[in-house]
């Protein structure tokens, strides 16, 4: 499976003359939207009214495969749910949405969620409790118990117009991004202190002038941003030089892209 999908961006605000700029996958996207994520809606099967879908507010936390795992309890109409039906889904949207949330990215994991073996619960409780450290109040009750989502299929949306399904193996095969966990860093920083800089690259790399660039999202290929033109606001996504896998090696990559900028 190629780890790269190309052109498709959200709210492209019209094509450029430039070539498509290659992204991580959906099954990528997907595995690091999860990864990012600390609550879903978790959508179970209705005991009470038979085929109606269910919804719960739901924290969860993730096993070394990435399937979600939950701690509920059995007076949890969701529990008493999966207990007949294991059938069920999970929303997760981007955290720190800002603007409309149907631009912002989410996915949909569905998938059987049954009782984590016994031999396996030890780990899970402590990786839940890692994401979730207020939870060992109440771990041990009798009433509750850890469960798992073994993912059957995924559904991805990144934006206006950027959306498709994801297989089971591609989303056990795909990795979280490597910025994760600095992205909204290098986001924040950028646009602080950047400003002229991402307004330089985006007429460089993207062939756009504007007045004003902000970064939107930042991944181990490039990033996105978001323009103000004198035809309205536009987006563009911008390839790194090369790939990176850390802040530090991002922040080299943009420091030489500048540089490159300026001697255009």
């Amino acid at each position: 499976m190629s780890s790269l999908t190309a052109g498709k961006h959200a709210g492209s605000g019209g094509a450029s003359n430039q070539p498509a700029v290659a992204e991580p996958s959906f099954a990528e996207r997907a595995r690091t939207l999860v990864y990012l994520g600390r609550v879903g809606s978790l959508s179970t099967v209705s005991r009470k009214q038979q085929g109606f879908p269910f919804g719960s507010v739901m924290p969860y936390g993730l096993d070394d495969h990435a399937n979600p795992v939950f701690l509920i309890s059995t007076m949890a109409m969701h529990t008493q749910n999966v207990q007949a039906d294991a059938r069920s889904s999970l929303l997760v949207t981007q955290p720190d949405t800002i603007g409309d949330p149907l631009g912002s990215s989410r996915v949909t994991l569905l998938g059987n969620v049954l009782p984590v073996p016994v031999p396996e619960v030890a780990r899970a409780r402590e990786l839940y409790l890692a994401r979730h450290a207020n939870s060992k109040y109440w771990v041990d009750f009798d009433d509750f118990s850890f469960y798992r989502m073994q993912v059957v299929d995924v559904y991805y949306v990144g934006g206006f117009g950027v959306m498709g399904w994801v297989t089971d193996s591609e989303y056990y095969g795909a990795k979280s991004d490597p910025l994760a966990d600095t992205a909204i860093d290098i986001i924040q920083h950028m646009n602080t202190d950047h400003g002229d800089a991402l307004v330089l690259l985006a007429r460089a790399s993207a062939g756009i002038e504007s007045q004003e660039s902000a970064m939107t999202s930042v991944d181990r290929l490039g990033f996105h941003v978001r323009l103000k033109t004198q035809d309205g606001t536009r987006s563009a996504r911008i390839a790194f030089l090369r790939e990176v896998s850390s802040a530090e090696e991002a922040r080299k990559v943009l420091v030489e892209m500048v540089g490159q900028a300026r001697r255009i």
